[in-house]
């Protein structure tokens, strides 16, 4: 006789496997999603460090922006091209349902948080760069700063500084922050400096960002400029909880 319990076991088994794992399991497609997670890449960029067909390696980035994976955004340096970007805070909730439907014990765990430094521990240097300085690199700076507990030293500069923005400063504020003291700063001020990290935030930055010594681990985040919305607070708004987000996992990778 077979008890209740044997019975629901054998209907988990013989059910299909989560979604995030047909989308993700694929040897290609986890491929991407691996790139993806260090860094927003063109398809062209993909294509190379993947050594596949252009067809190919965009039939799949299809099926992963289809299910919610990943995303893809124009340009500004070039709108011909398309910077894509995994949606990790979406991974993480999906993964969190695979691991429910295996077994109630492997549920979510605490939220990603920065922690401060531990004591002797040399801190990681991390550079953030956009075109004036003036936004969303200032709000990046002052979130690493906030969120990794002093546990980072971190700068920002830009290629054409410009006055801080007010809304920069007006965002910050509703995060507990005060920026009205910074000042926008040129990528040349950090020339010859060392950094763990170098991480563009803006298109043409990308295309102009200087080389630094020690090989730091470059990084672009592929995130419109605010300033250019029509909605000038809501667009900083975006920009920051999306900075928050992306800041939350890099400081999981800082701290490995």
């Amino acid at each position: 006789m077979i008890d209740q319990t044997s019975l629901i076991y054998c209907a988990g088994v013989q059910s299909a496997p989560p979604g995030f794992l047909r989308l993700a399991g694929h040897p290609l497609r986890w491929r991407l999603l691996t790139e993806l997670a260090r860094t927003d890449c063109q398809v062209r960029e993909l294509t190379g460090r993947l050594g596949q067909p252009q067809s190919l390696v965009s039939y799949h980035l299809g099926q992963l922006r289809a299910g919610g994976l990943v995303s893809a955004r124009r340009s500004s340096a070039d709108g011909r091209d398309s910077y894509y970007r995994i949606e990790l805070a979406c991974c993480r909730e999906r993964l969190a349902e695979t691991g429910l439907a295996l077994h109630p014990g492997l549920g979510p765990g605490p939220e990603l948080k920065g922690q401060p430094a531990r004591a002797g521990r040399v801190r990681t240097r991390v550079l953030f760069g956009c075109t004036g300085n003036s936004g969303r690199s200032q709000m990046a700076e002052a979130l690493l700063g906030q969120l990794s507990g002093g546990g980072v030293e971190v700068a920002s500069a830009g290629s054409r500084p410009k006055p801080l923005h007010p809304e920069a400063v007006r965002v910050m504020r509703e995060h507990g922050i005060d920026i009205s003291g910074h000042r926008s700063k040129h990528l040349e001020e950090f020339a010859g400096q060392r950094f763990g990290y170098v991480i563009t935030l803006c298109d043409r930055v990308r295309e102009v960002c200087p080389e630094f010594p020690g090989h730091p681990q470059l990084i672009h985040w592929s995130i419109a400029d605010p300033a250019g919305e029509a909605d000038a607070h809501a667009a900083f708004r975006r920009v920051a909880a999306d900075l928050r987000t992306r800041i939350g996992f890099l400081l999981a990778r800082i701290g490995e």
